[in-house]
């Protein structure tokens, strides 16, 4: 039974929540909080294992409150956002947020992003994923024009990344390049030199065609369910290959998975 509380400063929205969640055989909603500063305490009482939180709260805002309440590893946190508040996901994502679901998302959407988190997994609805993108790639392009007139280097790490890719995103430079193009073969230099794929971890090409096509679908946001359903795989054939393919690519989660498919173009 998954144990979930429901943080957002208006009633109603909580009630609407409480509403889809409650009538699940598999997930429990324990508590309300209309607060982060509240969310935190009731999470320290009720122990949940996701908190669905708001962002834009009185008192103390969800980025905070996920940032405290992920510190003391007391539960997982599934953040809301809307169209007009993406600016929130990085600062989410650096707070430690495992999840991001717009609030106008279908009742099955929300019922499935919370099992799974609760499940271990990292998820981004699809549009939020393409937003998120955008601006990291943005990020770097100007950061990364900033270091060459700075110093005319052509190898430093990018600077703004999603929590946790740096950590394996830097491998030994672009060795595995056969990560973006269909017909580029092995060879790091093709068109271009060095400026192709510069940061891409060396498993790429130990994955199968279909974990690369598993890879492909998850960089656009789809949810494992979505991909057995584009493929006519099982389920659990799929969350095998994601599997599969965090641990080839030394992936810490979803998220890195969805950074890594577009840093390598297969999307």
């Amino acid at each position: 039974m998954t144990r979930v509380l429901l943080v957002d400063d208006q009633a109603l929205v909580r009630s609407g929540f409480s509403l889809i969640l409650s009538v699940e055989d598999d997930i429990e909603v324990v508590g309300e909080a209309g607060d982060g500063a509240a969310a935190i305490e009731l999470t320290r009482q009720l122990r949940p294992d996701i908190v669905l939180m708001d962002v834009q709260m009185p008192v103390m805002d969800g980025i905070e409150a996920t940032r405290r309440i992920v510190a003391e590893d007391l539960a997982t946190v599934l953040v809301l956002t809307t169209f007009d508040h993406d600016e929130y996901v990085f600062d989410g994502l650096a707070a430690g947020a495992s999840g991001f679901l717009l609030k106008n998302s279908d009742p099955e959407h929300l019922v499935e992003a919370v099992r799974t988190v609760a499940a271990g997994h990292a998820l981004l609805a699809p549009q939020i994923t393409r937003r998120v993108i955008e601006q990291m790639v943005a990020g770097e392009q100007a950061a990364g024009q900033e270091r060459d007139g700075a110093r005319g280097g052509d190898g430093g790490e990018a600077p703004r990344t999603l929590p946790g890719a740096d950590g394996h995103r830097g491998g030994p430079g672009a060795g595995g390049a056969g990560a973006a193009g269909a017909g580029a073969g092995g060879g790091s230099s093709s068109t271009g030199g060095a400026a192709a794929a510069p940061d891409l971890p060396p498993g790429l090409g130990l994955l199968t065609p279909r974990e690369r096509e598993v890879l492909e679908l998850v960089g656009t946001g789809l949810s494992n369910a979505e991909i057995a359903s584009t493929l006519y795989l099982g389920e659990a054939t799929v969350k095998t290959h994601v599997s599969n393919v965090l641990s080839k690519l030394h992936l810490r989660d979803r998220v890195q998975a969805v950074v890594l498919a577009h840093r390598a173009n297969l999307v």
